[in-house]
């Protein structure tokens, strides 16, 4: 819903307006104020990968947290079946890049854990290996 941003008296909309109006296609940020300290960035921001997601599937990503991961809350919260929750993650994890909290060692990284003792030369190869 719009409302008026009584600071700068221009209408403030509301971020589930926002995605409702992109009607799932891709938008860019070209300016952001930091409300109370007067601070305005322009620019060319692209929102984050969550926030591109039709509003539903925020809603259910947020339950998804909120209810600490458990498809069989989910089950319960959207009377839906297993298979239906699993689907719908599936989906939504189809538009979300992965990111590799824990990823391969370089390979500078392994000759010098190699140089130092602290893998033999077998376990070197194997990691540089797995990481092509």
């Amino acid at each position: 819903m719009c409302e008026l941003d009584a600071e700068h008296k221009g209408p403030r909309v509301d971020w589930q307006e926002l995605t409702d109006l992109t009607r799932g296609q891709p938008f860019v940020v070209e300016r952001v104020r930091l409300d109370g300290s007067g601070v305005v960035i322009e620019g060319e921001f692209e929102p984050p990968q969550l926030a591109q997601l039709s509003i539903d599937d925020q809603v259910f990503v947020a339950a998804f947290v909120r209810s600490h991961g458990s498809i069989k809350e989910m089950e319960r919260i959207f009377g839906v079946s297993y298979p239906t929750v699993k689907s719908r993650l599936n989906r939504i994890a189809e538009h979300l890049d992965f990111v590799d909290t824990d990823p391969a060692p370089s390979g500078a990284d392994v000759i010098d854990r190699l140089r130092r003792g602290e893998i033999s030369t077998q376990e070197a190869l194997a990691e540089l290996e797995r990481s092509r």
